[in-house]
């Protein structure tokens, strides 16, 4: 049933999420600054086959940012989008939308993270069956950041002067083994799957809504801004930037699930999405 509700500026869930989100960052600081523990490396998600991994991950990651930017950009959103949806929902609904959300954001990640590594399984593995330079350049070809590192660079040169040394063979294949470790020992932290299902929700629930961002220079309805939020977050996610350190697909993720779910929601009643 739908639920009316006092609006609030700052509804119990969305106050509360902004609490913990700013706790947690600053907890991270101090812990981080006096050496204790770095928390956005313990509870940051990683691949479920790094040995950093644990389940816990899949909830305390949404809870975790990496910078200042990080975290006001995204406190700002769920505190734009996600007052209006939870004082429209309620407390209840709006809660399972957010984690269903983030649980889902995390999700595709961890899905397409999985196809990463498989592909980069089975490069290495090529080069594993078969170690020498020329297999050992064409396999750092394929990782843009160790192909411009000066350490792999001189690695190289000073393998090419003596190409049938043991140990240059051994290193490559120390190397080679790291290009599979590095992509899942490397943590995702932040809300952002989960405000950008806040986003799709606002987006269906209140499509014709005027939208003036800081960002974008003009007015602009809610349905459209969500359509092309989305459809640049999916051309990132497939240009693949190994500069860009942003979890596209995570993005997409939150979308995702928040669309299903609010389908859902509204099998039954195609008068309002709820």
């Amino acid at each position: 049933m739908f639920q009316q509700v006092r609006p609030s500026a700052f509804p119990p869930v969305v106050k509360n999420l902004l609490i913990i989100n700013g706790l947690c960052f600053l907890a991270n600081i101090v812990l981080a600054d006096r050496g204790i523990i770095d928390l956005n490396a313990k509870l940051g998600l990683y691949y479920p086959e790094s040995a950093y991994f644990k389940p816990y991950q899949l909830i305390s990651h949404v809870f975790m940012h990496g910078s200042m930017f990080h975290l006001l950009s995204n406190m700002f959103s769920l505190w734009m989008f996600g007052s209006q949806l939870e004082n429209y929902w309620g407390p209840k609904r709006f809660f399972i939308f957010y984690f269903v959300t983030a649980l889902g954001a995390a999700a595709l990640h961890l899905g397409v993270n999985a196809y990463e590594i498989q592909q980069t399984k089975e490069i290495v593995s090529q080069f594993l069956a078969n170690p020498d330079y020329d297999g050992f350049w064409s396999l750092i070809n394929k990782d843009v950041i160790l192909s411009n590192d000066d350490r792999i660079v001189e690695f190289m040169s000073a393998w090419k002067q003596n190409p049938n040394n043991p140990e240059f063979i051994a290193g490559a294949k120390e190397i080679a083994d790291f290009m599979v470790l590095r992509k899942m020992n490397v943590p995702v932290v932040g809300a952002s799957g989960a405000v950008f299902g806040l986003l799709l929700g606002y987006g269906m629930l209140f499509p014709n809504t005027m939208l003036m961002l800081l960002f974008f220079p003009f007015p602009i309805k809610a349905k459209y801004f969500v359509m092309i939020f989305g459809a640049f977050e999916l051309y990132q996610g497939f240009t693949n930037d190994p500069s860009d350190n942003v979890a596209h697909f995570a993005h997409l993720g939150g979308m995702l699930f928040g669309f299903i779910l609010l389908k859902i929601w509204n099998k039954t009643d195609r008068r309002h999405f709820y």
